[in-house]
């Protein structure tokens, strides 16, 4: 090894070469994770539009893979034919027992799935509406290939899709504007129409980039990424409009449990639509689930991440009464949203009536009639801001 001149001391870089080292690998170090950062941002902006990442053939491929066409029945194969626009060489099972109108030879049959229809209606809904007229709306709705009859696949569809509080609301409401469309089904699986901006605000980042951002950071962001104030304005009212249609509705009332963001999108047009509401629950259905559960305290009685009930200290069990309405929640979410880039006009008219909202309780007494009262004028607000717009 070599050696200095001056006995005992070993020859080592001078000081500025290490200085100039540890620059150069700070330097290659920074420059590779920014190609990484722009380069997964390249391969995200490629990914998310990219329309066909659920092509027919594809599905066709993995379909037959995994070896389970040929345990579908035949409707469910007739209806993913037509769904995917390919031919898988199949044929439709034969007609078998239910009926959707009633004939005499098969009128017990028919008869027995509407009681088990019902029955399932007035567990979820209780004594709401009409519900030998939702019974029928259901076994219209089964008839995938509107031929006039359910067959037994199609009957076996849709008893297993009206457990889930989604598909069933999207029947009830299939006439709303705010409900996204029901396309299609098929087994215990649906398909509902494409939203073209999945959430209420915010930018959408690939994991990898999330991971570095703060979540303060990440909140103001969101709000910087948001439409025009007047076509917030029309969102808002979508809401709104909405909440409108699940409180007391011609089938009971249904709570919202997760009233967030990321569960509202809205369309090209920016009409609100809703793109997640497997959290939105009939009423009575939840205080069936709450009611007697053992708790120590108010957090103990919560449904979701916003239905929340208190706990009675005298038994230790949870009560059946919602705390806030649907309204309350959805102005805690709209508060922010609309007054950042509210015109001064009415920003303090504005924020009044917000917290006003926010401020609603389920056991006020005359609920009903201010929950109206503050919904129209909110509603009246904004459309009279945004009417002669064209963003509206």
């Amino acid at each position: 090894m070599a050696r200095s001149l001056c006995p005992g001391a070993w020859l080592r870089k001078p000081y500025y070469l290490q200085a100039r080292f540890s620059y150069v690998r700070m330097k290659y170090l920074f420059f590779s994770w920014l190609a990484v950062f722009v380069g997964s941002w390249i391969i995200y902006v490629q990914y998310s539009t990219y329309t066909e990442l659920c092509r027919g053939k594809d599905c066709k491929k993995i379909i037959m893979y995994l070896g389970i066409w040929d345990n579908l029945p035949g409707v469910v194969k007739c209806q993913m034919e037509q769904a995917l626009h390919l031919d898988f060489g199949t044929e439709l099972e034969p007609r078998k027992e239910i009926v959707l109108f009633d004939k005499p030879t098969r009128g017990t049959t028919v008869q027995k799935f509407k009681e088990m229809v019902y029955s399932l209606f007035k567990a979820k809904l209780g004594d709401q509406g009409n519900l030998s007229e939702l019974v029928n709306l259901i076994l219209t709705v089964a008839d995938g290939d509107k031929d006039g009859q359910v067959s037994l696949g199609e009957a076996k569809s849709a008893w297993a899709l009206l457990q889930l509080n989604e598909f069933l609301l999207m029947v009830i409401l299939q006439d709303k504007e705010h409900t996204p469309k029901l396309m299609g089904f098929c087994g215990d699986l649906y398909v509902m129409e494409s939203v073209e901006y999945t959430s209420l605000y915010g930018i959408s980042l690939p994991w990898v980039i999330e991971l570095f951002i703060p979540s303060g950071f990440r909140r103001s962001m969101d709000q910087l990424f948001t439409p025009s104030w007047p076509r917030k304005a029309k969102i808002a009212i979508g809401l709104l409009e909405f909440v409108e249609d699940v409180f007391h509705g011609p089938y009971g009332n249904f709570l919202m449990c997760d009233t967030s963001a990321r569960n509202l999108g809205y369309n090209d047009k920016y009409d609100l639509k809703m793109v997640d509401m497997r959290k939105i629950v009939p009423e009575t259905n939840l205080k069936e689930l709450i009611k007697d559960r053992h708790c120590e305290s108010d957090l103990d009685c919560v449904y979701g991440t916003d239905c929340r009930t208190s706990c009675d200290q005298s038994t230790m069990k949870c009560t059946s009464e919602v705390i806030q309405p649907n309204l309350a929640k959805a102005c805690q979410l709209l508060k922010d949203y609309l007054l950042r880039g509210a015109p001064s006009e009415i920003r303090e008219e504005l924020e009044k009536q917000l917290y006003s909202c926010i401020a609603l309780k389920v056991t006020a007494n005359q609920m009903e009639m201010e929950h109206s009262l503050i919904l129209n004028n909110l509603k009246t607000l904004l459309w009279k801001k945004i009417s002669y717009t064209n963003d509206s």
